[in-house]
């Protein structure tokens, strides 16, 4: 799995601090979202590839909060990012470059029904 996250092993450039990112998840689903600018402002997307990194976190936080305001994002955090000089980017953390690979559960709904067939159910 290794070889799918972007890190400073898969690599022969060094990376070097490229500014801040903001990460969040959606909480409609869970899923793990970024804020990408948006005209004067920004908006999320799923993508990690459209992120780009700003040097000044503080309209990050204030866009964050205010989605987390309207109940749009939980978990919202903003992140330091790297780049290789070549422009691409990855999180510094761990954390942040396992979800930009995306989502780390089955994108499979199994619903209860289906669990349980074929199975003896209790009767009260």
């Amino acid at each position: 799995m290794s070889a799918l996250l972007p890190s400073a092993a898969n690599s022969n450039a060094a990376l070097v601090a490229a500014g801040s990112a903001l990460a969040a998840n959606r909480l409609s689903d869970g899923i793990t979202v970024w804020a990408i600018a948006h005209g004067d402002s920004f908006r999320w997307t799923e993508d990690w590839s459209r992120v780009t990194p700003v040097d000044d976190a503080s309209a990050l936080e204030a866009f964050a909060a205010g989605e987390a305001a309207a109940d749009e994002i939980v978990s919202e955090r903003v992140i330091e990012v790297l780049t290789d000089g070549r422009g691409g980017y990855t999180p510094q953390r761990l954390r942040e470059r396992i979800c930009t690979a995306g989502p780390t559960i089955a994108s499979i709904l199994v619903s209860k029904r289906s669990l349980t067939r074929g199975q003896p159910q209790r009767r009260a």
